[in-house]
């Protein structure tokens, strides 16, 4: 038993660390960020997170076109929905962090505007899977759908808004990442604590899911015995 969950107890190790030590210590001084450079352990970690959930999502989306099973719908749908809540975080995170260094919560950015897109596109996904009635369809369909909102995160989030101007790191006119030093490689004192929260947030997301797929497991065994 604790063989199989040592993987939880270091989530709760890794996010303790990360809240514990991303507001204790000495951050470097980047323009007008001053201590908002602290939101660089939550916002971008909500990021990295929802890629990799998003990820595991689309794999089993695929896993299920080449062998359709009910585990593998449950697990493409369950990591979608985690993956999702991330983004929606690291939206609202960003949006708060924008509101100190930019002087509003929503600018219209680019970055902002795409990045609302791509979260769009995949509540999407939810409501075409809720709006078919057959099990296998459905499935499908969500598959299929789930390929599609994986392939437009990259042209909405990496893609263009590198190529047009924005206040955002990585836009046109921007130099830098202000949680790097304003140069382009990670801060050494950010470092030690930005991918512990990275590796944690991430962890964190697996659990909620694995929790969720338990439950729609559950779901299904009671469906199945009421139809008997």
């Amino acid at each position: 038993m604790i063989r199989k969950s040592w993987w939880k107890t270091l989530t709760a190790v890794l996010l303790v660390y990360t809240f514990i030590a991303g507001f204790l210590i000495k951050v470097p001084h980047v323009g007008n960020l001053y201590g908002s450079i602290r939101n660089f352990f939550f916002h971008v970690p909500m990021w990295f997170g929802m890629m990799v959930l998003y990820t595991v999502s689309v794999v089993y989306a695929i896993k299920y076109l080449r062998n359709p099973t009910i585990t593998s719908d449950i697990y493409s749908k369950e990591y979608a929905k985690a993956g999702t809540v991330f983004g929606v975080l690291g939206l609202v995170t960003g949006a708060l962090w924008a509101n100190y260094t930019w002087g509003e919560a929503w600018s219209n950015d680019p970055k902002q505007i795409l990045a609302a897109i791509a979260l769009l596109i995949y509540a999407a996904y939810f409501i075409l899977r809720n709006s078919v009635p057959d099990l296998d369809k459905r499935a499908k369909l969500g598959a299929v759908y789930n390929v599609f909102a994986f392939a437009m995160l990259f042209p909405t989030l990496w893609i263009i808004p590198r190529m047009v101007e924005s206040l955002h790191p990585g836009g046109q006119g921007v130099e830098g990442n202000p949680g790097m030093g304003g140069g382009k490689d990670l801060d050494a004192t950010m470092r030690i604590v930005f991918w512990p929260a990275v590796i944690g947030w991430t962890l964190l997301g697996v659990w909620i899911t694995t929790l969720r797929v338990r439950f729609e497991h559950l779901k299904e065994k009671q469906l199945v015995n009421a139809q008997l």
